[in-house]
């Protein structure tokens, strides 16, 4: 699936709940689906910083493709990774670096996030988007 494709997908996810509680319930499911990072990747250099709770992202690169892994000590931000790892995991660098995030404001989360973690939200974007510079780099 392309990351358009998976965030329409997203999107139409968070359009059958009727609030806000049960999107939180949502991702909080999402959160436990998440494909754990390996312990020895809960580095400071797999740190995101600028967010209030501690997220670990690691990325490798395996036939072309960026795979993540990720967790966090928060079970609401477990939830955020979680999506952005679903869109992002096994796609192309340049596929990740083009890629649009409009999905995020679509469904609402940004306003729905207190200020501190919708910084995070951002970082964590930010960073994986540096992951795919600079495997693109790499690839080239």
């Amino acid at each position: 699936m392309t990351i358009k494709e998976i965030q329409e997908e997203i999107i139409d996810e968070f359009a059958m709940f009727d609030d806000w509680m049960q999107r939180y319930e949502y991702m909080i499911e999402l959160g436990k689906s998440l494909p754990l990072i390996d312990e020895q990747y809960k580095t400071d250099d797999n740190l995101i910083k600028g967010c209030q709770s501690k997220v670990w992202v690691h990325a490798e690169l395996k036939d072309n493709k960026i795979v993540f892994t990720a967790d966090s000590d928060a079970i609401i931000t477990k939830g955020i990774v979680a999506i952005l790892i679903r869109v992002f995991s096994n796609q192309y660098p340049k596929d990740i670096i083009e890629a649009n995030t409009d999905f995020i404001d679509d469904i609402g989360l940004k306003e729905h996030l207190s200020p501190t973690r919708a910084n995070g939200l951002v970082s964590m974007i930010k960073q994986i988007k540096m992951y795919a510079i600079a495997y693109q780099t790499q690839l080239n």
